[in-house]
């Protein structure tokens, strides 16, 4: 049986976002369009930006948000950001154009109150049999689990940012 599925890469650990964008190197191999959308992520320049730019008639990437929520210095301007992606995803979607469509970061919107969750949940239930999503984030809901076909939790054993060591060009970023 085939189907579209949806994805949720979730937990504490890292390589959510990573996971999710080599399942867009993937697609792309195979000559399908990606449309990615990063909810949260926006206060850097980053190895992912720089590759889509280069497969732009692949990868349509957006970056819509200002940077970490809980970095926010106005959370109301955030929801409203992310209020306003979320309506360029479900165009996305619903446009048949992209075999992979991934809401990067989105869990958090949920946490926050920013998003309705179950009318995303619905949404995405009725979209497009030929679109794959995946959604990236840490604390995936039971009931965002329960709505997916396949659920990726990321633990964390070790990480270098315990060890004091930042972010690094390439791997983080």
């Amino acid at each position: 049986m085939k189907k579209s599925l949806l994805m949720i890469h979730t937990g504490n650990g890292k390589g959510k976002t990573t996971a999710a964008l080599g399942l867009a190197f993937r697609a792309v191999g195979h000559g399908f369009k990606v449309s990615v959308i990063q909810f949260i992520k926006g206060g850097r320049r980053s190895g992912e930006i720089e590759t889509a730019a280069r497969l732009s008639d692949l990868i349509d990437f957006n970056v819509t948000g200002r940077g970490f929520t809980w970095q926010s210095d106005d959370l109301e301007k955030d929801a409203a950001l992310a209020r306003k992606a979320w309506e360029t995803a479900k165009e996305k979607i619903r446009s048949g154009r992209y075999r992979l469509v991934i809401l990067d970061e989105m869990t958090y919107l949920f946490k926050y109150g920013m998003l309705d969750e179950d009318e995303v949940i619905e949404f995405l239930a009725d979209r497009p049999e030929s679109v794959h999503i995946v959604i990236t984030g840490r604390s995936a809901s039971e009931k965002l689990c329960a709505a997916a076909d396949l659920v990726t939790e990321m633990n964390a054993v070790k990480h270098p940012f315990a060890s004091g060591i930042s972010a690094q060009k390439g791997i983080e970023y």
